[in-house]
């Protein structure tokens, strides 16, 4: 009788302790509405509506406001904002609606989902988080993250004071990763790395020797040992793979991706494109069984090849990136793992080696014939700078959001593959803005030295790497 009364007890102060921390849970969710002083560098000076999301100065501001404050100067952009959509127009006069600047009413408190509303800029998609408000008047406004609206309008944007902002119309986009980490902006990331693949040159680092799980990310492994089993002949593209039962197994899983029944065929260039657009785990499993007969054995191969590109911060246990698990009695809980050193090593191997890579990772979408299957690309820069041709996301719980990038650039003589790795953000939000910020700095790196002159020698000095050096001379002796 004595346990039942215990039990009960418990119970109801579970419940009670519970029912007092709800509310607090949904206050947490509300966005926090306030206003910013925001002038021009060419005399204009409004206020602008704000919502910081959940945090203090995680703040989203309004682009009508925003878009009113710009008519008149070389930013200028139209807008047309419904429920769930966005169209932005560069060069284009703002069309008022009548309650631009004005500031919130009086205990206004919106609860809005931040999410990746569709979005189109002078009518080409593109990815970015905002949150649509209808507005008393009927019409909507959406709320967009500084950075991201002067990545898009390609302007400066700095902070004179508190609750302010200063918009450098005149000036292009402009970053630097080292003020970034020095404010702390890289401890919310496990660790980055930019650099030219061509030559070597890192242009930027933080954290970059240490290994950290790289999730989905590994699956450029997976690819590039199918790529030289492709170039041995021991498989062909056109070739048949046959889905075995651990591959359907995998597709039918939480962890699937694309419907797979065992028996059924698969041509070896489709599994690649399943592999690399959507992050099929079961189309990477199907490769690893197709190259070397299992998994176990495909995962010494990677192994092997990791050692052979003298990866040293890396290991794999599988060919996709999931968390895999010991058979032991307390079962271990693994994942793959590498620094972004060694990815940015293996990422450079990979382009100079099979640069047709990027012809699957370039696609925005994709069909596999065989399975009547439409496929999109995960990686949202491939869809916001026109230089992005690959490469690979990756989210797991412990690896958090990752994202290799590659992107051309013009070197005059020849052309280059720069490389951004991004491991370990908290989310796809933050993976994405990143990612976004470090192409535009790895771009802009590229280009100054490109205008200096010395960015076929990187920036005056040989290459990092001897096989680089070695490539390099190859493809410029080829262009010129």
């Amino acid at each position: 009788m004595k346990a039942i009364v215990h039990n009960i007890s418990f119970l109801l102060v579970s419940v009670m302790l519970l029912c007092a921390l709800l509310p607090l849970k949904a206050a947490a969710g509300y966005e926090i509405p306030g206003v910013c002083r925001v002038q021009t560098d060419v005399g204009g000076t409004c206020t602008v509506k704000t919502l910081d999301y959940g945090y203090d100065d995680n703040t989203y501001y309004s682009l009508r406001d925003t878009a009113m404050l710009l008519k008149d100067t070389e930013k200028a952009f139209s807008l047309e904002i419904t429920d769930n959509s966005v169209s932005l127009k560069l060069g284009e006069d703002y069309m008022p609606v009548g309650v631009e600047n004005e500031p919130w009413e009086e205990e206004e408190n919106p609860n809005l989902s931040l999410r990746r509303n569709e979005f189109t800029i002078n009518e080409e998609k593109v990815f970015y988080y905002t949150m649509i408000r209808k507005l008393p008047s009927g019409d909507y406004d959406c709320f967009m993250m500084a950075a991201d609206l002067a990545m898009i309008l390609d302007m400066n944007i700095t902070v004179p004071a508190t609750d302010s902002l200063l918009i450098h119309t005149q000036e292009g986009f402009d970053i630097s990763p080292a003020m970034l980490e020095e404010a702390g902006y890289f401890y919310g990331v496990n660790s980055v790395l930019v650099g030219d693949a061509t030559t070597g040159e890192i242009y930027y680092q933080y954290q970059s020797d240490m290994s950290y799980p790289i999730a989905s990310t590994s699956k450029l492994m997976t690819c590039l040992l199918t790529m030289e089993a492709v170039s041995a002949g021991q498989i062909g593209l056109d070739d048949l793979v046959t889905v075995s039962d651990a591959a359907r197994a995998l597709s039918a899983s939480g962890d699937g991706v694309i419907p797979l029944k065992a028996g059924e065929q698969i041509g070896v260039q489709e599994l690649l494109v399943g592999t690399l657009l959507p992050s099929s785990n079961e189309c990477a499993l199907c490769l690893a069984e197709a190259v070397a007969g299992s998994e176990e054995a495909f995962v010494g191969l990677m192994n092997q090849k990791a050692q052979e590109l003298g990866l040293t911060q890396t290991v794999f246990f599988n060919c996709n990136g999931l968390p895999t698990y010991t058979e032991d009695f307390v079962p271990a809980k693994r994942q793959n793992c590498m620094s972004a050193e060694d990815m940015f090593r293996m990422v450079s191997y990979l382009l100079r080696v099979y640069p047709q890579i990027t012809d699957i990772t370039s696609l925005e979408e994709a069909t596999l014939e065989s399975l009547d299957f439409e496929v999109r690309n995960s990686n949202p820069l491939l869809y916001n700078l026109p230089q992005v041709t690959g490469l690979k996301t990756g989210t797991t719980n412990k690896a958090g959001a990752c994202l290799v990038t590659s992107l051309t650039a013009d070197g005059g003589n020849t052309e280059h593959d720069l490389v951004v790795v991004v491991l370990g953000t908290e989310d796809s939000i933050e993976r994405g803005r990143v990612s976004g910020l470090l192409a535009r700095y790895a771009l802009k790196a590229f280009a100054m030295g490109t205008e200096s002159g010395t960015a076929e020698w990187n920036h005056g000095k040989l290459p990092t790497h001897a096989e680089a050096a070695v490539s390099q001379i190859i493809r410029t002796a080829r262009t010129r």
